[in-house]
């Protein structure tokens, strides 16, 4: 007997995640990933979509005994903001393809009917639906990568404010005249917090004199530091780097008490690069939430890393199609 699958569509600052997923959840049957490359323009992107579409659908078909005729549909996240009734992305400061009808273009591109929501609720959902965060009643997720997105669950139900933007958790402002954000403000969690924001923060520090052997690991050039160029000189016992981090997990702890005290979440669950980072980031985040959110709320939440650690956006994604079908 023949089963029924999606496609899920995860769509990045960095990189487009595709993948064949079962209508009723699990692990997907194929998964393929390219870079994003958003300077290449929307369409690209669109073509590179349709191309892994087909390539994990003749996988799926070929390997799980699926016929074409299965795939009922695409679910597709983006990072926002979103018109999610007309299928199409605004402003988003990590992509630059404003007002593009980002759903239509890949249903017709694949040749199925599609839905669309924000990247971050989709990883959100994702978790929630297949991951960490299955059983509970009350779930914030958070993605920490190129940017950092939130999503709120309640009962089952994505909630997503008036205007579709609720739970933007990264624009947040913790600085009153802080770092200016790709989003246009100062002082948003994520120009402290992102991946990107924890790598400029390492280079300062280290183009201000500070030892580290991080200098080393790029051959001198500064520009190739990144967050992952930081957690392997933890990894090495460079005492900057674990400063570095550190102080992100802490700048991280003052938005999600915020979320805390804010949402009462049974669950935060973070997901994205950043996490790979494990305890190194995980024990400052809790210790100073403990110490800046309501300790009742801190008491009933739990912080914890996701449990789909490259597959939550497009799982989530598919996720969200399911059940704007079934509403």
């Amino acid at each position: 007997m023949s089963h029924r699958w999606l496609i899920g569509v995860d769509i990045g600052g960095t990189n487009l995640v595709v993948a064949a997923v079962p209508y009723t959840g699990g692990e997907p049957a194929a998964v393929r990933s390219r870079p994003t490359s958003p300077g290449r323009g929307a369409d690209a992107a669109v073509a590179d979509i349709a191309e892994m579409a087909e390539e994990v659908v003749a996988e799926t078909v070929e390997r799980h005994g699926a016929r074409r005729e299965d795939f009922r549909g695409v679910g597709i996240g983006c990072p926002g903001p979103l018109d999610r009734r007309k299928g199409v992305i605004g402003t988003s400061p990590n992509l630059q393809w404003d007002g593009y009808p980002i759903r239509d273009r890949i249903s017709a591109a694949v040749g199925l009917p599609a839905s669309l929501d924000n990247d971050a609720n989709c990883a959100t959902y994702g978790e929630w639906w297949q991951g960490a965060g299955r059983g509970t009643a009350s779930l914030v997720g958070v993605t920490l990568g190129t940017g950092i997105g939130g999503g709120y669950i309640e009962a089952g139900r994505l909630l997503r404010g008036t205007s579709g933007s609720g739970c933007e958790i990264g624009h947040m402002t913790i600085d009153f005249d802080g770092r200016m954000c790709g989003c246009g403000n100062r002082g948003c969690l994520e120009a402290y917090a992102s991946g990107p924001a924890i790598a400029a923060r390492a280079r300062e520090g280290l183009e201000a004199g500070r030892t580290s052997v991080m200098p080393e690991m790029v051959g001198g050039d500064l520009s190739l530091v990144t967050a992952a160029t930081v957690y392997e000189a933890i990894q090495a016992g460079d005492a900057y780097a674990s400063e570095v981090l550190t102080e992100s997990a802490r700048i991280l702890a003052v938005g999600l008490a915020n979320v805390i005290n804010v949402f009462n979440p049974e669950m935060i669950v973070i997901v994205g690069g950043v996490t790979r980072a494990g305890r190194y980031l995980f024990a400052p985040l809790r210790e100073e939430v403990g110490r800046r959110a309501f300790g009742s709320a801190v008491e009933a939440c739990t912080i914890v890393p996701g449990a789909l650690p490259a597959t939550a956006g497009v799982i989530g994604a598919a996720g969200v199609f399911v059940m704007e079908r079934h509403r």
